[in-house]
């Protein structure tokens, strides 16, 4: 799309404008705590430690049991674990000479 803006000196410019459309669906979050007695559709869970304390079992019980069954259940959880096997897999594909490009 161009569209016309002046500059300092008062001078019309054409400028170029490319956008981008990002698909977005709506979600809202909220403690395991405050989901007790609710039946949610989907539910995904953040099973890493939270930054003030550490997760019991109970906690995630009642995080796992919101859902419609085991299907609708995704667990979210930062793991060093896995960072490093990434890491472990990126430096093997560059050994092998088969790095991507960007």
């Amino acid at each position: 799309m161009q569209i016309h803006v002046r500059d300092d000196a008062g001078r019309e410019q054409k400028r170029s404008v490319k956008r981008h459309q990002f698909p977005i669906t709506a979600a809202y979050a909220f403690t395991d705590y405050r989901s007790q007695g609710q039946t949610l559709q989907h539910v995904i869970i953040d099973i890493a430690s939270p930054p003030t304390g550490g997760l019991s079992l109970f906690d995630l019980y009642v995080a796992l049991s919101r859902s419609r069954g085991r299907s609708t259940i995704q667990l979210l959880a930062e793991d060093d674990r896995l960072k490093d096997q990434d890491e472990m897999t990126k430096h093997w594909w560059e050994k092998m000479g088969r790095a991507r490009r960007l």
